[in-house]
């Protein structure tokens, strides 16, 4: 995976600007992928959305509206 994401932003400082914008929305939409297991997997061992928050650089209130109350945790919707 690291590698794939090296190369797309590799690809995000191209010249051409259509290939840039293709590798700068690809990139962001894997880097929004990892963040959502990387707050499942915190979620899951019990870390406080407090402190996710504080990693995330953002507000709880964010945390909860973006990733939902419970709805991240296996067994529950």
């Amino acid at each position: 995976m690291s590698e794939a994401l090296t190369a797309l932003a590799a690809e995000a400082d191209d010249r051409d600007p259509l290939t840039a914008l293709r590798a700068a929305a690809e990139l962001r939409r894997q880097l929004d992928r990892m963040e959502v297991v990387a707050v499942r997997r915190a979620r899951t061992q019990g870390v406080l959305r407090t402190d996710i928050a504080n990693a995330l650089g953002v507000s709880k209130q964010a945390v909860h509206k973006n990733y939902g109350g419970n709805r991240l945790l296996p067994g529950t919707r």
